[in-house]
């Protein structure tokens, strides 16, 4: 029988992380295991990625759910609506991560890519969270998972840009929306991360043949900011559990940037 109240206390309870199958999503997943979540529903379209983190995470008192589904299609929502509500009643907390990286000049960039840009990363976004929203209990929690690039401008990520900066405003407005029900919203705005996304781009892959290694690829586009490094998964996941945990009860509608002072 699902349990009509809370079982979150002072743990992350049942928790719902979107592009779960690598990068931060999957850090998050460990970190939010590791802090002691009853459950983790789990969704990604890469279901053998998705499979090897559950093996991974497996222990006494941990439920996972996998849903392997493309965010951006409507139907999948619904039964996972469906199917966390008959299991555990609802959720506590969600991490609407998925998303998709690209980049071109706003002269040079099709429609096609613009489209699937802001598909993922909108679309998919605005249908997780709503899902969430619907399934979060009075008090729970969400973070939604942005990018430096919504408030810095840099040639050729005007879609990725755009993306990221509407999903600030959308957490801004769930903020609102979910307050009187005790529902907190906040983003998280990381600048670099050393994660699998950055593979996907052709400038990044010709840095990489140029340097020798990915490490020294992230080293060297590093070195202009601040702090001189990009962070590690684990570290935006440590603060993105942070933001959902009672530590940050008093939190919601903010933008937490976390990119080693690049923005500055």
């Amino acid at each position: 029988m699902p349990e009509a109240e809370s079982s979150k206390g002072t743990s992350p309870g049942v928790c719902l992380i979107t592009g779960a199958a690598s990068g931060i999503g999957a850090a998050t997943a460990r970190s939010l295991a590791a802090a002691g979540a009853r459950a983790l529903v789990l969704v990604d379209q890469n279901e053998a990625a998705l499979d090897a983190l559950d093996r991974s995470l497996r222990r006494p008192g941990l439920e996972v759910l996998l849903h392997c589904h493309d965010v951006t299609a409507e139907g999948p929502w619904s039964d996972l609506e469906d199917a966390v509500r008959q299991r555990w009643g609802g959720l506590d907390n969600a991490v609407v991560n998925a998303g998709v990286s690209g980049n071109g000049l706003i002269t040079e960039l099709s429609l096609e890519d613009w489209r699937r840009i802001l598909s993922v990363n909108l679309d998919g976004a605005f249908l997780s969270l709503r899902a969430a929203m619907r399934l979060l209990r009075d008090g729970g929690a969400a973070v939604v998972v942005s990018s430096a690039s919504a408030t810095r401008a840099e040639p050729g990520i005007a879609a990725y840009g755009a993306s990221k900066a509407g999903l600030v405003q959308l957490a801004r407005v769930a903020a609102k929306e979910g307050a009187p029900r005790g529902v907190r919203v906040n983003s998280i705005l990381p600048g670099g991360v050393e994660t699998p996304m950055w593979s996907d781009m052709a400038f990044f892959r010709d840095i990489v043949t140029s340097t020798g290694s990915e490490q020294a690829t992230f080293d060297q586009m590093a070195a202009g900011t601040p702090l001189g490094r990009f962070a590690k998964a684990e570290e935006i996941a440590d603060q993105i559990v942070f933001l959902l945990s009672p530590a940050a009860r008093s939190i919601t509608g903010a933008a937490l940037t976390v990119d080693g002072g690049y923005t500055l």
